[in-house]
């Protein structure tokens, strides 16, 4: 049972780390870069990112990730595995926080800007661009701090778990 609790454990620390890693990296250069771009520079580049995201890498770390951290929790519920779970249920609640921002807040803001259409098109990039830019970014953000402190959660699980006797 420990071998298949390491596994969990380990497959959660990579998730929630790669998890966090994009988040992070699209608050520190990817926004910033493109804030300082045009309107349409910003709609044209969003547009096609939202779109190349939706890959099977992402899916697999995305949604994996949610599975993998709710396998954790049960497979460390146990007497000898327990002082390892607050620091997994810790993890995946932090985790749940940014797969539910994601899907709560990003996601509809990206088929909002989706349903804009080609920017060539666009009569008003300004006010597509403002009812996007600055809301994605603050949620961007909590998210990426979610999914950080996810990770930090489940490195210190690992810790804690190699130092338990089963």
């Amino acid at each position: 049972m420990k071998t298949l609790s390491t596994i969990a454990l380990v497959l959660s620390t990579l998730s929630a780390g790669l998890m966090a890693g994009l988040f992070a990296a699209f608050s520190y250069s990817v926004m910033p870069g493109l804030r300082q771009s045009t309107d349409r520079t910003l709609i044209e580049a969003m547009q096609k990112i939202n779109v190349a995201i939706i890959n099977p890498v992402f899916m697999i770390v995305f949604m994996g990730g949610l599975v993998f951290t709710l396998a954790a929790v049960a497979l460390h519920w146990q007497g000898d595995l327990r002082p390892v779970l607050p620091w997994v249920i810790a993890g995946c609640a932090l985790y749940l926080v940014m797969f539910g921002i994601t899907s709560g807040v990003n996601v509809p803001l990206n088929d909002q800007l989706a349903k804009a259409g080609n920017p060539a098109k666009i009569a008003d990039l300004a006010a597509v661009r403002e009812a996007f830019e600055a809301r994605w970014i603050t949620w961007n953000i909590v998210r990426a701090v979610a999914a950080t402190g996810s990770f930090g959660c489940f490195v210190w699980a690992l810790i804690i778990h190699g130092q338990t006797r089963v």
